[in-house]
């Protein structure tokens, strides 16, 4: 008969070791679900204690279990202790619980069938009483299933205005500031970049600074988490060296216990298996995932279907709350292409559904080894994030923003004249011709130093005969206190 014992263990352990996860398997298993007669002993044992709301580690769950009489019949406490080793904290049990109810559900249609068949070969069999044998077996095994799927049916579902109330209005940022986040919290960033521009040394910064190690990246703040799970798949020797440059033998502590890398490939493909990102978080308890990088953990990356698969996978991830930070590469580019060119979506190498999925796009425009690099703002969470060089110190491991470019450097470099924000975006971007959203950009930008007291602005006035004049901006002075 369909069975697997091993998942039926992992499901029991997993209850024991944490009692409200009891609360979620019961939406998905029956207790007529487990093959052995003692694992449906032990699981109504376990019902019992959750309904009291006492412990349901192995020692409660004996004491249990010797009360009612049923402690030897199902194994004695060596075997509580045994199914306990089973699953480790964090494992995912609901996901173990899918099987043990998948074997299920063939040992009740296997039992249908068996049953029809006898029905139908008996001597003088009615064929009207065969039909309605099937039928009644067919709706059985219908509400069964309806049964048995109603908690992953409904799981995750909520009524509308709870979805809507619920929802912060305010995007909370992992990295960046409200109203201008590069990374938002529930949605994944996509660091895109071709090789050797600095991905990782700004990835390990991050994950330095979700381990508190740091406070900023790129002078922007970085929320803390507790851990996280670096998937090294590609090149985890060099990232490793790439590690040594930062980190000093304080950190050994913190290392230990919040950060895990996972070397070389993944067991499958995630596209292949969607369940497995999910899996490895849930089994390592990180609330963080980086992935180094996308072309190691997918297969086909210009695959439509492979794109929509691991889009899957990148949802479930979130869905549990775990941030995920993803590097990747550009297409190839053409031998005429400029690199001063400002880069867009379709330049991210494989399926559209990689971007269309993500939270956020950063994209490092360089070449390998340059120590200046072009961080641009491809998908936006809310206000857009640059474009600004970065300056890399390789030797370090470090990278900060090139403040030369700085509106209020700018600003200040200019007087007394001042600028206009015409003359601000051609100066950020480096373009003669900025588009009128990068204009409109320099504007927000002005305005804000204005209403920081950073600078004064002196309104335009329109066309006509003589021409207009556009709204410029000047740099208002620094004032310094003398103290006697």
């Amino acid at each position: 008969m369909p069975r697997n014992q091993q998942a039926e263990m992992a499901v029991l352990g997993a209850c024991m070791f944490q009692s409200e996860v009891i609360d979620r398997v019961r939406q998905v298993l029956e207790p007529g679900d487990f093959f052995q007669p003692a694992h449906t002993t032990i699981w109504h044992a376990l019902l019992e204690l959750r309904r009291q709301g006492a412990p349901t580690d192995p020692i409660a769950l004996g004491h249990r279990l010797k009360r009612t009489g049923d402690l030897v019949r199902v194994g004695g406490a060596g075997y509580l202790h045994e199914l306990a080793s089973s699953a480790s904290v964090g494992s995912g049990a609901e996901y173990y619980a899918d099987i043990v109810r998948q074997q299920a559900d063939l040992r009740a249609l296997q039992t249908a069938a068996v049953r029809v068949m006898q029905g139908a070969t008996t001597e003088g069999a009615d064929p009207e009483e065969v039909r309605a044998l099937l039928n009644a077996s067919v709706q059985e095994i219908a509400d069964r299933s309806r049964r048995s799927s109603g908690g992953r049916l409904n799981r995750f579902a909520t009524d509308g205005w709870a979805f809507i109330t619920d929802t912060s209005a305010d995007t909370t940022p992992v990295w960046g500031e409200v109203g201008n986040a590069a990374w938002a919290s529930g949605e994944s960033l996509m660091l895109v970049g071709p090789p050797g521009v600095g991905k990782s040394t700004i990835a390990q910064q991050i994950v330095l600074a979700r381990l508190g190690l740091l406070t900023q990246v790129l002078d922007m703040p970085v929320q803390q988490g507790e851990k996280v799970l670096y998937i090294a798949a590609d090149r985890p020797r060099q990232l490793a060296r790439a590690f040594v440059r930062v980190v000093n033998p304080a950190d050994e502590e913190v290392l230990r216990r919040r950060l895990v890398f996972w070397s070389g490939p993944l067991p499958a493909s995630l596209n292949a298996e969607p369940h497995l990102l999910a899996e490895l978080a849930a089994e390592h308890g990180a609330d963080t995932v980086v992935i180094d990088s996308l072309k190691d953990v997918v297969g086909k990356l210009t695959d439509d279907e492979a794109g929509l698969a691991y889009n899957n996978a990148r949802q479930q991830l979130l869905r549990d709350g775990v941030e995920l930070l993803e590097l990747h590469h550009q297409r190839k580019q053409s031998q005429d292409a400029s690199r001063n060119q400002r880069p867009v979506l379709d330049q991210v190498y494989g399926s559209a559904w990689f971007t269309a999925g993500a939270g956020s796009v950063l994209f490092l425009n360089g070449a390998a080894g340059d120590p200046v690099v072009q961080l641009h703002h491809l998908k936006m969470v809310n206000g857009e994030i640059g474009p600004m060089p970065i300056i890399h110190d390789h030797p370090r491991g470090t990278s900060r923003v090139d403040t030369c470019l700085d509106p209020l450097t700018l600003l200040r470099q200019a007087s007394p004249h001042g600028l206009t924000a015409r003359q601000l975006a051609v100066q950020i971007t480096g373009e003669n011709n900025p588009r009128p959203a990068d204009v409109a950009k320099a504007r927000r930008r002005l305005e804000a130093l204005v209403k920081a007291g950073q600078a004064a602005q002196e309104n335009g006035t329109g066309g006509g005969a003589g021409g207009g004049q556009a709204t410029r901006w000047t740099a208002t002075a620094r004032h310094i206190s003398v103290v006697s």
